[in-house]
């Protein structure tokens, strides 16, 4: 069992010398410390897959950002294959154990474990603490970030993801809410969602909840946001806003990695980031995106409740989009986001003219 097992020391003192009278009431003892049965229910476990007792593997670290919709065979694999072998935990705060058999199907794995966590006190719990420090790999579900976020910050569930990326260099991803999370700057959902045509017509627009390194710290990822389901929701003009606005209101001249669906951007050791997806004729491959701003380019017309305007010669924003392939398609280099440095792709820039998103080939 993945617990750690406490034994309490219980003090008996059945003679009479320092214990006062036989007659004297007994001195009350303190509380015991809290003995974990490894026969008793895990907490937030919805279901386990292979062998629930506990493997040390090395492993090999690595991030991966999917872009949400069918996932992506090809990057579960390069995870697997970076955990050793070891003991797999899937996090999500709704839904099933869907991803056990999924994910224990495209490899050998010790294990694969789903955790529910949708509450502080379970996000706060030893034992579910302890299941994720002790994972040789961790993947976030989709569903709703902001529950993520209300529920996980500030946590020991966010302490373990954070060993898990800093210290133990574990593979740890996410797909949807799981990889909007990744980043140290994200997007919220919390009121509900934001389209490219409301942040466009409004860079300011309520919904537009935007937050700053308070949650975890993976690494490449430090001054970054991510976003998904690009292509499919067409959501490049709220990402553009988005950094349009960490570099108004913070100062930060912020980096982006989207993520169509069906596409996965995996990051290695070193920072060398290639992106993969599953082809097939009723589904072919879709691309990830990395966007570069420039501190001495900020949007000339960001207001609340007018159009934007981030032009600077049409070339507000440095993209450079690859697409996949289920081998891993191009090369970007995470670790100082350089377009001299990439291959397999192509370069543009993106601007906003008057509420109008513009695109040109660099």
């Amino acid at each position: 069992m993945k617990k750690l097992l406490l034994s309490a020391l219980v003090i008996s003192c059945l003679s009479a010398t320092g214990c006062g009278k036989p007659t004297d009431k007994p001195t009350p003892m303190p509380n015991p410390p809290v003995v974990v049965n490894p026969t008793s229910k895990r907490p937030g476990s919805i279901g386990i897959v292979g062998d629930t007792s506990n493997v040390t593997k090395p492993v090999n670290g690595g991030l991966v950002l999917m872009g949400g919709g069918a996932d992506v065979d090809a990057a579960f694999k390069w995870m697997i294959e970076r955990s050793g072998g070891g003991d797999v935990v899937i996090l999500r705060a709704s839904g099933t154990d869907a991803y056990n058999p999924y994910v224990n199907g495209l490899g050998t794995v010790n294990s694969v474990e789903t955790l529910l966590i949708n509450s502080k006190e379970l996000a706060n719990d030893d034992i579910v603490a302890y299941i994720i420090r002790n994972a040789e790999m961790v993947f976030i579900a989709g569903g709703d970030q902001s529950n993520y976020m209300n529920f996980w910050r500030g946590t020991k569930v966010e302490k373990a993801l954070n060993y898990l990326l800093t210290e133990k260099k574990a593979p740890v991803g996410g797909t949807s809410a799981g990889c909007a999370i990744l980043g140290s700057l994200y997007y919220s959902g919390e009121t509900g969602g934001v389209t490219s045509a409301a942040t466009l017509a409004n860079p300011y627009d309520s919904n537009v909840t935007l937050y700053n390194n308070d949650f975890l710290k993976a690494p490449f990822l430090q001054n970054v946001i991510t976003d998904q389901h690009y292509l499919t929701r067409e959501r490049e003009g709220r990402s553009m806003v988005f950094l349009g606005r960490i570099l108004t209101d913070w100062n930060i001249a912020a980096k982006a990695i989207a993520v169509d669906e069906r596409t996965a951007v995996c990051i290695d050791a070193i920072g060398k980031a290639q992106v993969y997806g599953d082809y097939s004729a009723t589904r072919p491959y879709s691309n990830a995106y990395f966007l570069v701003t420039d501190a001495t380019k900020k949007p000339e017309q960001f207001v609340a409740n007018t159009k934007a305007t981030w032009n600077n010669g049409e070339q507000a924003v440095a993209v450079y989009e690859i697409p996949a392939s289920v081998n891993g398609g191009g090369n970007f280099n995470v670790t100082n986001f350089s377009f001299a440095q990439a291959t397999g792709g192509k370069a543009y820039w993106w601007s906003i003219n008057n509420g109008v998103l513009l695109k040109k080939a660099q």
